[in-house]
């Protein structure tokens, strides 16, 4: 393969239990809701936006409430996840390995530029990607394609001959709908949970799984 595209939350950091926490005490605390863990934790998926619309509706909120939300929910996140974050297991050496064969990468993630900051910088691992794709850069969310699409275009790579690491079925899908393969990080999901995806090499619950060395 000719490029990598790496999703970002779950995939290149353990970190999605921190975002369910953060939407769950939004939803509850703020907002009035009555949301189990367990019917919280399947909608971490997408678009800010697309979550609140998911869990109360089309109608609950303006364009700015949601934004303002939004950004609440990143700030609690942050807050509570920094003292945690570190890159999945091996990922740093792959990272670097990658980097060292001249294999272009990208990030094609449905965090916003905020968060995606708040990893490149506090992790020091921006210079390892020549490309970022956030939710502020795409009009639809995954499985819509357009978020890997855009990454390889900007990598100049067809999409035929890029691999995208995900953690969620949706982003697999996504890769799937690009025409691309996917590697799964089982990090929040279940490996028979992606059973149903053609497009699915391997799945690993880090990148210390010696799949990784045939990659580079």
């Amino acid at each position: 393969m000719k490029a990598f595209i790496f999703d970002l939350n779950g995939t290149m950091i353990h970190d999605m239990e921190y975002h369910t926490r953060a939407w769950q005490y939004l939803f509850n605390n703020d907002l009035g809701g009555n949301f189990t863990w367990e019917e919280v934790k399947p909608q971490m998926y997408g678009k800010n936006q697309e979550v609140l619309v998911r869990m109360f509706g089309a109608d609950r909120f303006t364009t700015a409430e949601m934004d303002r939300l939004s950004l609440e929910k990143e700030r609690r996140y942050q807050h509570e996840f920094l003292p945690h974050l570190a890159l999945l297991p091996g990922l740093q050496a792959f990272l670097e390995a990658a980097h060292q064969q001249g294999i272009p990468m990208a990030i094609g993630s449905a965090a916003i530029p905020f968060n995606i900051d708040f990893v490149l910088n506090n992790l020091k691992i921006r210079h390892y990607f020549q490309a970022i794709v956030s939710a502020d850069d795409v009009a639809l969310s995954k499985p819509h394609p357009e978020t890997f699409l855009k990454a390889a275009a900007q990598l100049g790579v067809a999409p035929s001959d890029c691999v995208v690491f995900e953690d969620v079925p949706k982003g697999a899908e996504a890769a799937h709908n690009a025409g691309m393969k996917a590697v799964v990080l089982t990090t929040t999901h279940e490996e028979a949970e992606f059973d149903a995806l053609p497009n699915v090499l391997h799945c690993a619950p880090d990148f210390t799984d010696a799949f990784f060395k045939t990659l580079v």
